[in-house]
């Protein structure tokens, strides 16, 4: 008898070499065998004649060959082409590029199964169906039972195991199963939701029957999926909202705000809030009044004032005698971080510090005693936050910008560093709210949805090679009005190997387009004080056109610089497009983005540009991302820790996930059922693995 947690290889049919297959796409044990539901199923229950067949219909038919051949074509290979008979008709089916595929399996006699859309051939005047699925029946083999007269499910291979042998594997997993597996969802969600029950599931997903709702199932919407897609997400949220209950039940460290803090935080304002904003800091204010930490998520899309928002409530740490950390991904970003805070916290006189590379030793050692002691109130750094050597004396407050850049564990080995500070997790990358609810489940969510007002809109230009010189034309148009512009391409150097424009050789280009005027570059290789002077030339105006790598991606604020110029914007992601075209439109005057790219463009690199060009709303972008490229490669599965779903899609399923949410919160928050629900997950955490 198997177990849910078998070896796979002790299923009939798989064995080791088998078993190695399946383990290459994670499949290891009998529970995510079965978790590895049908791509589609097929009605074989309800079989069409071959005389009956029409054209332009989607048609399953039980065959038998009556002839094979291989045709040789100069343009489209080898074609196999295999003429069918039920005794009613005849109906060729054509495989193009078809060398793969032998004659001899598809013998005289041999029974097959097709299915695929009626087409017809004009040349040959007959029903023809071009490049069907198929399967192939042993002879004599009694396969009835789950290959014909039933809706069959077809799978994905794995490794070479066909769909039908994975078909007859699973049949047999589900044959060698107790009838009363453990369920993890608890009775009564089963029953308010409707439900079923676990065995039901997993047998009728893989084996429905002809009452089922075939539609339902293709479109992964039937009871038996909508119930493994909730768990999947029931059993993440849960683990997500007990990690909140564990986090408040923790003494944090608990502000203050009173009168004189209020006047203090006033003091910093260099424009009179919005309404988001004022919102999203009453929400932080109350986190930190709180007597368990802050664990706070602060999205909003490009210049909506984010950065802002941050600083108060590092006013409000340090008014109470407590240190803050803001810790960015990149040196570039920390460097802007440390000037604005030394230009917005000027009023205060507060003590700031940047940690980054390049310090002489005898400096930074320095620097590290001055924030071991607490004579730095606010310091700010990339990953050298979280070097063993960084030492805090009263750490109240942790800011972590780009949050997605980092890990899960990174966040906490900040947080380590003091007593249960109040952590604000900050990102200009808008995310999809299901992507924001299984990357950050264990966080408050605070969105800043109003744009500061004053700021000019952007418009956004799909522009091909050829059309530079008139590109050049509107960038000086923009200079001689005394504006600046941003030039950004995709790398530093040119390369054998990639065929893409270069920054230093777009450098060397743009000073003879742009005679007269200064034009600077920047990338990432240069010396921390290199970066950092030529960014405050170009905030001063002293440079006119920054030609620079994404290093200006986030963080770059300069309210002059009215065009941003993407050369190779089709080797862009959606949200680094988008964060790039936020450096512009900051000030009061009309602002250009300009996506220059060849003229011939694959399909998902034509679709991000177009969705470029149609919105400037972040948020909306991120679904298109989301679409288009998929939650893992949109947050960066490693970097991310973002779960890796079996069943569940947070494309398809964002009204399971809100209910899962939901559900797993009810249940956290009450005791009594609390000690019976962590027993009976533990080991059943399965179905998601978090990083």
């Amino acid at each position: 008898m198997l177990r849910l947690d078998s070896d796979a290889q002790y299923v009939k049919g798989v064995g080791p070499r088998r078993a190695a297959l399946l383990a290459s796409r994670n499949i290891r044990n009998v529970e995510q065998l079965l978790l590895h539901l049908p791509k589609s199923y097929q009605d074989r229950a309800h079989f069409i004649s071959l005389s009956a067949l029409r054209i332009g219909q989607d048609a399953a038919v039980h065959a038998r060959v009556y002839r094979s051949r291989i045709i040789q074509t100069r343009t489209r290979g080898r074609i196999l082409d295999v003429i069918l008979t039920d005794g009613s008709s005849f109906v060729h089916a054509k495989w193009f590029h078809g060398g793969y595929l032998q004659t001899r399996e598809f013998s005289a006699g041999r029974e097959v199964v097709l299915f695929g859309r009626v087409d017809f051939d004009r040349y040959e005047s007959k029903f023809v169906f071009f490049n069907p699925e198929f399967e192939l029946l042993d002879e004599g083999e009694d396969s009835t039972s789950l290959d014909l007269g039933r809706y069959v499910p077809v799978y994905e291979e794995v490794g070479g195991i066909t769909s039908r042998q994975l078909r007859h594997i699973i049949a047999a997993a589900l044959a060698d199963l107790p009838k009363d597996i453990n369920d993890p969802l608890p009775e009564d969600i089963r029953a308010s939701h409707n439900f079923p029950d676990l065995r039901t599931c997993l047998e009728r997903v893989h084996f429905p029957e002809t009452d089922d709702d075939i539609g339902k199932l293709n479109q992964r919407r039937s009871p038996y999926h909508r119930r493994l897609i909730f768990e999947e997400f029931f059993l993440l949220e849960l683990i997500f909202a007990l990690r909140r209950l564990e986090s408040r039940s923790r003494e944090g460290v608990r502000f203050e705000t009173s009168e004189r803090i209020r006047q203090l935080v006033k003091m910093i304002l260099p424009f009179h809030p919005t309404g988001a904003q004022k919102r999203v800091l009453k929400e932080i204010v109350a986190d930190l009044k709180a007597p368990y930490p802050m664990m706070r998520l602060l999205q909003g899309d490009v210049g909506s004032g984010k950065t802002i928002v941050a600083f108060e409530a590092i006013v409000i740490a340090v008014a109470n005698k407590y240190q803050a950390a803001l810790m960015a991904p990149t040196e570039i970003l920390a460097e802007q971080h440390f000037l604005n805070a030394k230009r917005i916290l000027t009023p205060l006189s507060y003590r700031i510090a940047v940690v980054r590379r390049g310090i002489k030793k005898a400096e930074k050692q320095e620097l590290l005693e001055k924030i071991a002691s607490g004579e730095i109130q606010v310091i700010v750094g990339t990953h050298a936050l979280i070097e063993e050597h960084t030492v805090f004396k009263n750490l109240g407050l942790v800011i972590i910008d780009e949050q997605h850049r980092f890990g899960v564990v990174q966040r906490l080995q900040l947080m380590a560093k003091g007593k249960s500070p109040n952590t604000l997790v900050m990102t200009a990358t808008p995310i999809p709210r299901t992507l924001a609810m299984t990357l950050y489940g264990d966080l408050d969510l605070s969105v800043i949805d109003e744009m500061p007002p004053g700021r000019s809109p952007i418009r956004t230009l799909h522009a091909v090679e050829r059309d530079g010189e008139s590109v050049y034309r509107m960038i000086a148009n923009e200079l001689n009005q005394g504006r600046q512009a941003y030039v950004v391409y995709p790398v530093i150097e040119e390369s054998e190997k990639i065929d893409l424009k270069s920054a230093t050789e777009g450098f060397k280009k743009l000073l003879t387009i742009f005679t007269g005027r200064s034009v600077a570059l920047l990338h990432g290789r240069m010396k921390s004080e290199e970066k950092e002077q030529t960014m405050a030339a170009f905030a001063a105006g002293q440079i006119h056109v920054l030609v620079s790598t994404t290093v200006i991606e986030v963080g770059v604020d300069v309210a002059n610089a009215t065009v941003m110029l993407i050369e190779h914007a089709e080797r862009f992601g959606l949200a680094q497009l988008h964060q790039l075209r936020g450096r512009v439109g900051r000030g009061a005057h009309q602002s250009l983005c300009v996506l220059m790219t060849p003229s011939r463009l694959n399909d998902v690199a034509r679709e991000r540009i177009r969705a470029m060009v149609s919105t400037t709303d972040g948020f909306r972008l991120a679904e298109v991302d989301l679409e288009l490229r998929g939650p893992g490669e949109m947050a960066g599965t490693r970097q991310s820790g973002i779960p890796e779903f079996r069943v569940a899609n947070l494309i398809t399923d964002g009204e399971l996930l809100s209910l899962a949410q939901k559900e797993a919160q009810r249940f956290a928050d009450r005791s009594e059922e609390r000690g019976k629900l962590i027993e009976a997950l533990s080991g059943k955490a399965r179905l998601v693995t978090v990083g």
